[in-house]
């Protein structure tokens, strides 16, 4: 046999070998960009304006329409659902980091990620009052969560980044009255150490899962916990016990940073723009 044959036989060996290597990489990229889409699916999807391309924030104001902010503009969005369109802007400050809307009865609060807390009273009316209030959290905490609690009657949140210990994340009530907030007993813990998030555990412990929003149940009262930057969902009971974590596929939550539930208990989740329009998904949970 020639020695030219030789060599090009070769070359095709090799040339196959670097095809099916690259195919495997390829193969194995999707299927991590895909892990967790048998967790739900989605029912509905809205593509956002640009207005809202960095949506951070959303809350259930009723069947049509969801309030939204994004992490720029002092400016809460209302959004309506079947007219698919903002129909209202409702400015209450200037440039920040605003990271979590809530509402309780006929006040908006919003929270900045250094733990400046807004609050919009009467946010219906021409004459709404906005005044702000700054918790006990800073910008390092990065807060991006905020919802209301009705069996606790205030207001929760909990830090993005690092707590006052490495082992866990502190899920904080707010004050209505005072917005004032206790750091050192919290309501309810997100323990790093917990079987449920072995799987994720990160050799800086505080990694191991990185809020970027909660939400109660309406009917359940469970508490799910959003992590964007490596979507996911963790969901706790009222008691705060963990009962389980669930991937989301990166491909459909590419950086989801809200989550509301309506009063049915119909879960939102948001998604700031990525190579697409930043959207608005209707998910329904596969599992229990």
């Amino acid at each position: 046999m020639k020695k030219s044959t030789i060599f090009i036989g070769l070359f095709i060996a090799l040339l196959i070998g670097i095809a099916v290597v690259g195919f495997a990489k390829v193969n194995k990229a999707n299927a991590e960009l895909t892990e967790g889409s048998d967790n739900y699916t989605i029912t509905e999807t809205w593509e956002l304006p640009s207005e809202l391309d960095e949506i951070s924030g959303i809350v259930w104001l009723d069947s049509q329409t969801l309030a939204c902010i994004q992490d720029e503009d002092g400016i809460v969005y209302i959004y309506n659902l079947d007219e698919r369109r903002i129909i209202k802007e409702l400015p209450f400050a200037g440039n920040g980091d605003y990271e979590g809307i809530a509402l309780h009865n006929n006040d908006m609060y919003v929270m900045q990620s250094d733990g400046l807390l807004y609050e919009i009273k009467n946010w219906k009316d021409a004459n709404k009052i906005v005044s702000s209030h700054q918790t006990d959290f800073k910008s390092s905490n990065n807060m991006e969560s905020l919802t209301y609690s009705a069996k606790d009657a205030a207001l929760l949140t909990t830090p993005k980044d690092k707590d006052s210990e490495e082992a866990y994340k502190g899920i904080y009530q707010i004050d209505l009255t005072s917005k004032k907030v206790n750091r050192t007993t919290p309501t309810y813990k997100i323990d790093m150490t917990s079987s449920v998030l072995k799987p994720y555990k990160n050799k800086k412990l505080h990694k191991t899962f990185s809020p970027s929003e909660v939400a109660v149940h309406p009917k359940t009262k469970d508490l799910y916990i959003l992590e964007g930057k490596n979507p996911k969902l963790l969901i706790m009971n009222s008691e705060g016990t963990l009962k389980a974590v669930h991937k989301l596929d990166e491909i459909s939550f590419p950086q989801p940073e809200g989550m509301t539930f309506s009063a049915d208990g119909d879960l939102y989740i948001s998604n700031e723009s990525a190579s697409s329009p930043a959207t608005i998904h209707l998910v329904d949970l596969n599992f229990k």
